[in-house]
């Protein structure tokens, strides 16, 4: 499995480097990669059903690890929405099948962004770091022929850095292609 490759590298390369960068005194304080959630808002889905069964299993494609659809909180009438409907699709995914996805994105779906420059590098103040993406089809599991809407998706990669420059630190070093 490639997922092996990349904890591999955060085993042999990135705890040393980390350790060193950051003055650590136990490999227990370099950040980890705890988790990445999937989110895919879907405002659209008050009026049709469908739209929430398509990005239920587009996600599960991307990921290899079925979508959970999202319900709403309580009433707006403004947006047409009653409490618990379904308005977006998330998956988290942990340990193995995280790092294959990490992998697969870096390695694959970015590379296929049109007039890709880079992500920017804006994290959320604890060392978590929130990456948008407007179109599902940079994904090589997506079929665009069977695609009837473009949608796009939050992808949070949620570590256990105490501050941003941590975080930064070690996504960089897990390969994301930050900008300049």
């Amino acid at each position: 499995m490639s997922s092996t490759t990349l904890k591999k590298q955060y085993d042999e390369k990135i705890v040393p480097a980390l350790t060193k960068e950051f003055n650590y005194t136990t490999p227990m304080q370099v950040p980890r990669l705890k988790k990445i959630v999937i989110n895919e808002g879907l405002g659209d889905a008050t009026q049709d059903k469908k739209i929430i069964e398509t990005a239920i299993n587009e996600l599960t494609a991307i990921t290899g690890q079925k979508a959970v659809a999202t319900l709403s909180k309580k009433d707006i009438s403004n947006f047409k929405v009653r409490k618990k409907m379904p308005i977006g699709a998330r998956v988290t995914l942990r340990r193995e099948r995280m790092y294959e996805f990490l992998e697969r994105l870096i390695r694959v779906a970015l590379p296929r962004i049109r007039d890709f420059k880079g992500i920017e590098g804006k994290l959320d103040g604890r060392g978590n770091y929130t990456l948008g993406i407007t179109e599902q089809i940079i994904f090589p599991e997506i079929n665009i022929d069977n695609i009837s809407k473009l949608t796009g998706m939050n992808i949070t990669f949620v570590t256990t850095a105490n501050t941003d420059e941590e975080g930064y630190a070690l996504l960089k070093q897990f390969g994301l292609p930050f900008k300049k």
